[in-house]
């Protein structure tokens, strides 16, 4: 248990069964009256984003999530099983968990898993991952880094929009918050 005086960013609570994430705050004092927290909290599970306001000094029920960083070993049907890189412990987390994270997840990649009491939460992948293209449409004599974008399937099997002068086989940086191309990667 905790008060709202000790919320911060990040910090996940449990509020009617549910796992709320508190992604902003802010103390009030106003003149008249009692102070009071404006919150907006994120639900770990849905994401749905809502604003909430408590009074100074409540007591709140915080939930203990533990992140770690894991590796994702393979999928198994519709689950993606990933091993603590610590204890070596093998945890099952179902497709919806993970998300559009899959999209740019290669075997043997660290990730940051959160669990709360057993229970995968959700998946952190790194900023930017380094992927091969698969198959793209040839770039044409005379094609430049300034011009338009074609459509390239990645190793992972995930379609985004790359320059017109990449090709089959090269490797190159995806941001994975939103899924775009960064830059070539020389290797």
């Amino acid at each position: 248990m905790a008060t709202t005086n000790d919320l911060k960013n990040g910090i996940v609570l449990k509020i009617d069964g549910q796992l709320w994430a508190v992604v902003e705050f802010q103390h009030v004092k106003p003149g008249k009256g009692g102070a009071f927290v404006r919150t907006k909290l994120k639900n770990v599970l849905s994401g749905k984003v809502v604003d909430k306001t408590f009074n100074a000094g409540l007591k709140v029920e915080t939930a203990t999530v533990d992140k770690r960083t894991m590796q994702y070993l393979y999928r198994d049907g519709t689950d993606f099983v990933f091993m603590d890189n610590d204890t070596y412990d093998q945890i099952l987390v179902s497709e919806t968990v993970v998300g559009d994270g899959a999209k740019y997840l290669l075997e043997n990649q660290e990730a940051n898993v959160a669990v709360n009491e057993g229970m995968p939460l959700y998946v952190e992948l790194p900023a930017s991952v380094e992927l091969v293209i698969e198959y793209t449409e040839p770039g044409l004599q005379g094609d430049r880094s300034t011009g338009g974008t074609k459509p390239a399937k990645l190793e992972t099997g995930a379609t985004i929009n790359v320059p017109l002068f990449l090709n089959v086989g090269e490797k190159i940086k995806v941001d994975t918050r939103d899924g775009s191309y960064i830059s070539r990667v020389n290797s």
